[in-house]
């Protein structure tokens, strides 16, 4: 079964507004046996309108569409769908008592224009929006689904799972779907795909692996399809499993996560603490990992250590060590950390110093360059890094390199 999400707005063309509808709704539509063809976004144009749906239904079975239904000019959704079926307009009676009580809770007075919102083409059906007052429109042509709804994504979740998705599995009949992801680091996705050779040359035809890279990661993605859920969980998982004895060394996780959820879980499964001192990475690490609630329990705190002098002052970095070595140096990233471990008093402490660049005054020090250094009660580990990119993203392969260092070492002691 195959569906294609068609999002509208000229907002979403020029950036003014993310399009996160539409990664929302894949999920949720892949979780019921439904793959997502093609993802297209246009403009608040009915000949582009009519255009992308006709495109869209001759590849896909469920046409979903966001956007265009407010009350004003430039949303023609309505009357491009109307036109593209050649169906007059008609007054839905529910649709019109919803709008009318919608503003009489807010206590505001009904323009004409907002009435309009009651006006849909005469040949759908219209699902009740309790949440708004744009119609969700819900259209059959030759055993294909269109689908039209608002672009304001707490009204089209809440269509999506209360009445689009319950509808989809009434009219189509539909296969499970099995995901099993694995994350992976301190690898590249090249160097992965040739260790696991033999098993993606024996994938059965219903499985296929992925890989998603991202910074110093990768994801791997195992996707089954199957009549029976039992026996597509067990099948899928057992080929992760010849995947996990073949990678292990570099096997962070063996469940959808990141990197920080998974060394926090570590952190708080042993009972054990961690602070962190950054320089290149400006409170990155400290914030990846304060993303995720009850992070608390294992995460003490940091300190932004930009400046030497604050090095100094806050970690207690040797003044001798900055000015003879620098403060991109393995000197003092080892300083950083055994100071962070003092200072917050934790079980492990993680530093960073390096240079993000643009660019650098010393040739012998380029741009990229990162010192990681990883304290704990037994000492101090460090390691040289040497990353490429922009700024930006020097930053990121630090903070996950950071993150991946203190995940090794944590499994070293396991040993």
């Amino acid at each position: 079964m195959f569906a294609e999400i068609i999002t509208i707005g000229d907002e979403i063309l020029i950036g003014q507004v993310v399009d996160t509808n539409s990664a929302w709704m894949g999920e949720k539509l892949n979780a019921v046996g439904i793959k997502v063809v093609q993802i297209t976004s246009i403009s608040d144009k009915s000949e582009a309108i009519k255009t992308a749906l006709s495109t869209a239904l001759t590849r896909a079975d469920i046409v979903l569409i966001t956007g265009g239904l407010g009350p004003t000019r430039d949303d023609v959704t309505k009357s491009s769908l109307a036109s593209y079926f050649n169906m007059k307009m008609r007054v839905d009676g529910e649709t019109l008592r919803n709008v009318e009580n919608f503003f009489t809770k807010l206590n505001r007075p009904l323009l004409e224009v907002n009435k309009l919102q009651a006006e849909v083409p005469e040949g759908c059906e219209v699902l009740l929006n309790e949440y708004g007052t744009a119609p969700c429109m819900w259209f059959e042509v030759d055993g294909k689904v269109v689908v039209s709804m608002p672009g304001v994504p707490f009204e089209m979740k809440y269509l999506m799972e209360d009445k689009v998705i319950p509808k989809l599995k009434e009219k189509f009949s539909m296969p499970f779907i099995y995901h099993k992801t694995i994350l992976t680091a301190n690898i590249g996705e090249s160097f992965l795909a040739e260790l696991l050779i033999s098993v993606e040359d024996n994938l059965p035809e219903h499985i296929s692996l992925a890989y998603l890279p991202k910074l110093g990661q990768v994801r791997l993605r195992l996707s089954g399809v199957g009549a029976n859920y039992d026996n597509l969980k067990n099948e899928v998982d057992s080929i992760a499993k010849q995947i996990i004895g073949i990678a292990n060394d570099y096997v962070l996780a063996e469940v959808d996560t990141t990197l920080d959820a998974v060394v926090l879980t570590e952190l708080i499964s042993r009972n054990k603490t961690l602070s962190t001192a950054e320089s290149c990475t400006g409170g990155n690490i400290g914030h990846m990992l304060t993303l995720n609630a009850g992070g608390s329990a294992a995460y003490v705190g940091g300190a932004i250590t930009y400046n030497n002098q604050i090095k100094h002052q806050v970690l207690g970095v040797n003044k001798e060590i900055l000015e003879n070595f620098g403060a991109v140096s393995e000197e003092t990233v080892k300083e950083m950390a055994l100071g962070t471990l003092n200072t917050f008093q934790s079980d492990y402490a993680i530093a960073t110093t390096g240079i993000a660049g643009p660019a650098t005054d010393n040739d012998e020090k380029p741009v990229g360059t990162v010192w990681i250094g990883f304290a704990s009660k037994q000492g101090v580990k460090t390691k040289l890094f040497n990353f490429s990119g922009k700024r930006e993203q020097i930053i990121d392969r630090a903070t996950s390199a950071a993150l991946t260092f203190l995940l090794y070492h944590l499994k070293k002691e396991d040993k």
